[in-house]
């Protein structure tokens, strides 16, 4: 019998295909009526991470210029997803917490610091997905 957090794990990656799959079947609209993003809904502002389920849609279904148009670190996104989830399991397949050659606390900071950075050059020269 399998454990909670191993059931969890296998929860999380069903819901991960099943989100690839909605993902392929859907088509982006850049029609802002439709935006999932509140910043975008509420205050007509794009946020750091604007296009990204565009992008993650365009992956989806294989469109590699079309999902780096949209948001350029979206592959980068999509593979530390996979990788953030094989990690977890891993972990639990060891039953102990597994050394990490780098910290997740200054990855996760590194990718903050990436998606402002991107934000404010799209931002400054007009090259947000809008």
């Amino acid at each position: 019998m399998a454990s909670p957090a191993a059931r969890l794990w296998l929860l999380a990656g069903l819901a991960g295909f099943a989100g690839l799959a909605i993902l392929h079947v859907w088509a982006p609209s850049g029609d802002p009526a439709f935006a999932i993003c509140l910043s975008r809904r509420l205050f007509h502002l794009p946020c750091p991470g604007c296009g990204m389920t565009r992008a993650l849609a365009h992956l989806a279904k294989g469109e590699w210029s079309a999902a780096l148009q949209d948001h350029p670190l979206a592959p980068v996104v999509a593979v530390e997803g996979i990788l953030g989830w094989l990690l977890w399991g891993a972990t639990l397949a060891a039953s102990r917490p597994l050394r990490l050659p780098v910290r997740l606390e200054a990855l996760l900071l590194a990718n903050v610091a990436a998606l402002v950075a991107l934000w404010l050059g799209r931002a400054a020269t007009g090259t947000l997905p809008w």
